[in-house]
């Protein structure tokens, strides 16, 4: 099949690179031009550099304007998509005979939009995956043609489910295409009940809210490892990333945020809304970033206990 790709950044170069390696014909990609987002600077292998390396036309656009043209021109049987980051509107997506294969890097009806490896982590999820469907209308909603997943660890960071997520595409994107090549059309409809949909993640989402489960935060933690912005707290004023924690072995009681005692290698913080009681864990924050970039063992970090983490630069602690 002659093939139109839309794609940007890592997942679009790895479905760039499956489709050059398949059967089929690449005749035109559309890209996003280089972004200063925190976000997508990370994982930022470029489309538009791997489409020039092998000849193929490539447009760079922020937004799908003035590409129906082209589009004819190329006369593609199918367009396949992968973190196209605006909405492709129906004179897009409907135009090839087959249509358009979006790839999207959650199980699908779940997580639909953006960043779903980090909210999936963040919200406990036992598994994340690849989900290949039929665009239509509605923004990751249609008839899903091929669905992979992979388990999520205990202590997996984002970092790790990306990785394992992003040798999901080439795979999915190759047999998603042959199954479409080979006449088949028995999709499955997504079920809209099970449908959740998050926002593009920012700095703010990284703040630590304290009352939070110390499960929570060191899901929250994990979620933003290294090289994603750091999960973040503020200790006398000053910004405080934290880059490793997990959950205490005690049961701590007191107000949220307290710099409590040592457990381990790292230094208990009070977390929960209902920490007064006494019931909950608190979080053993590991290892630390200053705003300058310094990396600290927390227990050289904070050599005396007391005082406060805070979700703002107050005075406090």
């Amino acid at each position: 099949m002659r093939v139109a790709m839309f794609g940007y950044q890592t997942w679009g170069h790895r479905t760039l690179r499956a489709l050059l390696d398949s059967e089929h014909d690449v005749v035109l990609v559309v890209t996003h031009p280089k972004s200063d987002h925190a976000y997508e600077k990370i994982w930022s292998d470029s489309v538009a550099d791997l489409a020039e390396e092998h000849g193929v036309p490539v447009l760079l656009r922020n937004r799908p304007d003035d590409l129906v043209t082209r589009l004819k021109e190329a006369e593609p049987d199918i367009i396949v998509a992968n973190n196209w980051r605006t909405w492709l509107p129906p004179e897009i997506f409907a135009l090839p005979p087959h249509g358009t294969l979006n790839v999207h890097d959650s199980l699908l009806p779940a997580y639909a939009g953006f960043s779903p490896l980090i909210w999936a982590l963040i919200n406990g999820e036992p598994e994340v995956g690849v989900t290949a469907h039929l665009m239509d209308d509605e923004l990751d909603a249609g008839d899903i043609v091929l669905q992979r997943s992979v388990p999520v660890g205990p202590r997996d960071t984002s970092t790790d489910l990306f990785h394992r997520t992003v040798d999901l595409i080439a795979p999915v994107v190759t047999e998603a295409l042959g199954l479409i090549a080979s006449g088949r059309t028995d999709w499955t409809p997504q079920d809209r009940s099970k449908a959740s949909f998050f926002h593009k993640r920012s700095i703010e989402d990284s703040r630590i809210d304290w009352t939070w489960p110390a499960e929570d935060i060191d899901r929250l933690v994990r979620a933003q490892a290294d090289p994603y912005p750091n999960a973040f707290t503020f200790h006398r004023g000053e910004r405080l990333r934290i880059v490793r924690a997990s959950v205490s072995r005690a049961r701590y009681g007191g107000t949220p945020g307290r710099i409590f005692i040592k457990e381990g290698d790292g230094v208990v913080i009070v977390a929960g809304a209902d920490a007064r009681y006494g019931r909950d864990h608190g979080l053993v924050v590991e290892r630390v970033r200053t705003d300058d970039g310094t990396e600290l063992a927390a227990t050289d970090y904070f050599p005396a206990m007391g005082g406060y983490l805070t979700a703002e630069p107050s005075s406090r602690g």
